[in-house]
């Protein structure tokens, strides 16, 4: 039992002895004292007025003096109008250390057979371009999410859906068949990824250049793309491929497997992965059929041209388009089909999609649809919608070739980490090999860490040279205090200092010791929170913090010098289940603490 757990069931019974009153425990809450008051924890009295029939100060004092005779948890008290400050006892944070030193996979709920399973889609990447600074993001919000939602103990399923079709897909494929002249990944040394956006943008140049000639023969801009030979034959290769004509699935078979092939290399490098992958190529067809079944049982209508819609007046919304006159299919169409063969594939209990908020409005429309079609899943899936990430110079384009590419931020992260750790000599006596590996923890971590403390609901702007920085709120910060802790261990190893599974209670306790310990109980409480507020910002924040509070300590306190043998135990365990947190947390995050810096 927690010490807050253990003192509301104090107030609770001192409730009913000074008063006569019984209160649900449930609506005591305690809550962290402001630092500028003493005490640990506080407790606001205004709601048992009505019960005490008393001023605020009076009923604090009573129930202060109650729990001082009966809580050992409680050492003192003091009174600031309505609020009753507690301060903890030495002896009880000693307590608290013990049981989390004791705790094995600490703050972790364990996953069962009788979890509830949850599957969350995340990256969901177009095979006409490399992933970049966009991807990122999502990438590490779905990880990280995935990785939270299994430490409260949800079975998870980590899925990714592919944009393998539509008519970006064949803007690249045509770009390639008329101006490619048969060049390939191996040919051009190129990430194949990279080379099918090339192929992307340069289809864009050319189709704006096309635009630019009719619009200058004075047609308006939107006759001049109704008039587009290229869009002509981007649509075109579109209804060929549903076809299932054999020169274009040729094609795009081959470009398809460059870009899995680059998307592959890139995944390993941000150290994310996926339990199932499906492709759109292979739902579509799904649900094409599920919105014709749609039509047939008056769910939908077919309109003249013999497009399909959905009416959605009635539901304060407008009409969506389902299937286009030439009887091709829309993402909406797609993702419906998707819904169905996952819900098919898993006994899922709650599905989260993290997909940025410029789509609100199609989760919105994808839920109400699927319950007017008669799943039942259909009004339980969950959007997370996560703000857009910026460059200190504006927005990313990709048609423009415009995007920060994924590999290439990557790499120069990696490259910065190398040289601050140069410039700092942080890896002074280290082997290359180890040197590299470090290099590439602080490189990616800071990148991750800087994109993860962020509120997800937010927009943010992406500075690299603010995000590797050995101080402040930044993931290299954090790394470096694991490692300075990993050196102390060390030193108490070589020293042959052992480390007792219980301390002494009767040790005595710092203020600092006491805040750190106080930190390192609230983990299971953030974890639980992270995963409410689908926020891995709580995490990072949170572990921040507590690396903040250690660093004071650390500048304050011996460790291994403390004369008093109990208080330098202490500190040892204390620092050990500190540098355990921080690992726990940070591998929530998916980032790597380095043993070395």
């Amino acid at each position: 039992m927690t010490i807050e757990k253990s003192i509301i069931q104090s107030v609770e019974f001192a409730l009913v002895k000074l008063y006569g009153v019984q209160v649900d425990c449930e609506q005591l809450q305690l809550q962290k004292t402001k630092k500028e008051f003493e005490g640990h924890l506080t407790l606001v009295v205004f709601p048992f007025l009505r019960i005490s029939r008393k001023s605020p100060e009076q009923t604090a004092q009573d129930i202060g003096e109650f729990l001082l005779k009966h809580d050992p948890n409680v050492a003192k008290f003091n009174v600031v109008k309505g609020f009753l400050n507690l301060t903890v006892s030495a002896q009880s944070w000693v307590e608290v250390l013990n049981d989390i030193h004791n705790t094995g996979h600490y703050g972790f709920r364990p996953v069962t057979e009788r979890s509830r399973l949850v599957m969350i889609e995340y990256s969901s990447p177009n095979t006409n371009k490399p992933l970049h600074l966009g991807h990122i993001r999502n990438n590490l919000l779905g990880f990280s999410l995935s990785e939270i939602m299994k430490a409260n103990g949800y079975k998870v399923v980590r899925t990714n859906i592919v944009n393998d079709r539509g008519i970006h897909i064949c803007k690249s494929m045509l770009a390639c068949q008329k101006w490619g002249n048969g060049i390939t990944p191996d040919s051009s040394g190129m990430k194949g990824d990279h080379l099918v956006g090339e192929f992307y943008v340069m289809f864009d140049k050319n189709y704006k250049e096309e635009l630019k000639a009719l619009e200058s023969k004075g047609l308006a801009k939107e006759q001049a793309e109704e008039q587009s030979l290229l869009m002509a034959e981007a649509r075109e290769m579109l209804r060929l491929w549903e076809a299932g004509d054999t020169a274009t699935v040729a094609l795009w078979e081959k470009m398809n497997g460059w870009v899995y092939e680059g998307f592959n290399q890139t995944y390993k490098q941000l150290g994310v992965a996926f339990d199932h992958i499906y492709y759109e190529s292979q739902t579509y067809l799904e649900g094409k059929e599920t919105v014709l079944e749609g039509v047939r049982s008056g769910v939908f209508y077919r309109r003249d041209d013999g497009s399909v819609w959905a009416d959605l007046t009635k539901d304060g919304l407008d009409e969506k388009l389902l299937l286009r006159s030439d009887g091709t299919s829309v993402y909406m169409t797609q993702d419906i089909g998707t819904a169905k063969l996952r819900f098919d594939d898993y006994p899922i209990d709650r599905m989260i999609y993290v997909v940025g908020n410029e789509q609100n409005y199609h989760f919105q429309v994808l839920s109400i649809l699927l319950d007017k079609l008669g799943f039942a899943f259909g009004k339980g899936l969950v959007h997370f919608s996560y703000g857009m990430v910026e460059l200190p110079d504006g927005k990313m384009k990709s048609r423009e070739g415009t995007v920060v590419d994924a590999d290439d931020l990557m790499a120069e992260m990696i490259d910065t980490a190398r040289d601050i750790s140069d410039e700092l000599g942080k890896l002074e006596g280290l082997s290359e090999e180890e040197a590299a590996d470090i290099i590439r923890m602080i490189g990616l971590g800071s990148l991750k860490y800087f994109i993860l403390k962020v509120d997800p609901r937010k927009n943010m702007v992406f500075n690299p040279k603010e995000s590797i920085d050995f101080n402040g709120n930044t993931g290299s910060f954090i790394q470096y205090t694991h490692a300075r802790i990993c050196s102390v261990l060390r030193k108490s190893h070589e020293q042959r200092l052992e480390m007792p599974q219980q301390l002494n209670i009767t040790t005595s306790v710092s203020s600092k010791e006491e805040m750190l310990i106080q930190l390192l109980a609230d983990y299971p409480a953030i974890i639980m929170e992270a995963a409410d507020t689908c926020s891995p910002a709580c995490i990072a924040n949170y572990i921040y913090e507590l690396v903040k509070e250690f660093n004071q300590f650390y500048h304050d306190y011996s460790i291994l010098n403390e004369p008093d043998e109990d208080v330098k135990m202490l500190r040892l365990m204390l620092s050990a289940n500190v540098a355990g947190v921080i690992k726990s947390g940070m591998s929530l995050l998916g980032i790597e603490v380095p043993e070395r810096m």
